[in-house]
């Protein structure tokens, strides 16, 4: 048995998750015991140098604030680590994702927070810059949750549509029974393996666009000092303004085909400006509750826009992740414009579903200790399944 802990600050910059993770493969098949999990919040002064990060910055300005994320994901992991009942020295690697400062769909990405640092006050061997070499590879770099959505979080009998909803939207769709297995504890069996199941397998995944980054977006402008909109209570009291969502859903990244990822790139603060106005002008009477529920409605009818455009497949349970699946508004949008599927919580079948990419990702630093690959190319369009990550000693 293998203890990684896994670390994850996504798109939302709410914060970093961090999910101490057990995997088992004595019986040939690939078991995740969670076994603590937290979420180190991130202050105002962080959460806008990071925002600052993600929209311009100086080359000092980056290269301190790389290392500053370092230590604040150190922390995150020290303080996991304290809680999963495993003593340090028996954690086999810290496998960190980072922030993501920018992403070129198709060319290049960029994840920030010191590798060396979270080794260093960790003392343990870090494993990160999980995207670059699918990329490198000619795929996307993104999705990379789908080999933890195919090897733990599929179904039995029936496919499975994983949509997560973080900043970004994203989905991985599950035939019945795809769980690839190591055949072997050695690192040549164990690539055997998944060579052979990654290409086997029938999973497809993309990006299927804006996750809670434009209703955080939107809330955050018209609320000082509100971060998101707790519970869904502001876009509740809201009039839909269809002819923006509409208009939206015409940009270019919706039609094309997968495999596809984005990110802040595309839905920046200025995306954010642009679509406040947009409903302004639409709608004279528009007020913040309306705006606030115009943007839940853009996120449900990507959703389902991308599955009437590119799911063939008998998906007919949707399994909802991430931050956006605590939002009852936008659950209740997403169910409503899905008929005919049956849209579930994460939480209610595995675990708090907000730790989801947190295990993920430790899920890849334990096949990177395995030699084998983490990524599908049907998911993210790379010529071949590749080990992922950089490894960085204790």
């Amino acid at each position: 048995m293998t203890v990684v802990v896994g670390l994850m600050s996504g798109t939302s910059l709410d914060g970093i998750s961090a999910a101490a993770v057990r995997f088992d493969n004595s019986s040939g098949r690939v078991v995740a015991q969670l076994l603590a999990y937290d979420v180190v919040d991130y202050d105002d002064a962080e959460r806008d140098r990071l925002s600052l990060a993600l929209r311009s910055g100086t080359p000092e300005e980056y290269c301190r604030v790389n290392f500053d994320l370092g230590e604040v994901l150190a922390r995150a992991a020290i303080r996991v680590m304290s809680e999963c009942g495993v003593a340090r020295n028996e954690i086999a690697a810290i496998a960190s994702h980072g922030q993501t400062v920018w992403h070129v769909p198709g060319h290049s990405t960029w994840q920030i927070g010191e590798s060396a640092v979270i080794a260093e006050r960790t003392g343990r061997p870090v494993i990160s810059d999980f995207r670059v070499r699918d990329m490198a590879a000619g795929g996307q770099g993104a999705p990379l949750v789908p080999m933890a959505d195919a090897m733990l979080f599929g179904a039995d009998g029936h496919w499975r549509a994983l949509q997560n909803i973080g900043g970004i939207g994203n989905v991985t769709v599950v035939p019945p029974n795809a769980t690839p297995a190591l055949s072997s504890a050695t690192a040549a069996g164990a690539r055997a393996a998944f060579d052979d199941a990654a290409l086997r397998l029938a999973v497809r995944a993309f990006d299927t666009g804006p996750g809670v980054v434009i209703i955080d977006g939107v809330t955050r402008a018209l609320i000082p000092g509100m971060r998101f909109d707790r519970d869904g209570a502001i876009a509740r009291r809201g009039r839909v303004i269809d002819a923006v969502v509409r208009r939206a859903l015409e940009a270019p990244y919706f039609s094309a085909a997968p495999p596809k990822s984005t990110g802040r790139e595309l839905f920046s603060a200025d995306y954010i400006s642009r679509f406040i106005t947009e409903c302004r002008e639409a709608d004279a009477a528009a007020e913040t509750p309306d705006i606030v529920a115009t943007a839940v409605a853009l996120t449900a009818a990507s959703i389902a826009d991308a599955y009437t455009r590119f799911l063939a497949e008998p998906a007919e349970e949707v399994v909802v992740s991430g931050g956006g699946a605590k939002n009852p508004t936008l659950m209740s949008a997403i169910a409503a414009a899905l008929p005919g599927r049956r849209v579930v919580r994460f939480d209610d079948i595995f675990f708090d579903g907000e730790a989801k990419e947190a295990v993920a990702f430790a899920l890849l630093g334990y096949l990177h200790l395995t030699g084998a690959p983490g990524n599908i190319p049907s998911a993210t369009g790379a010529s071949g399944p590749r080990i992922l990550g950089k490894l960085t000693p204790a």
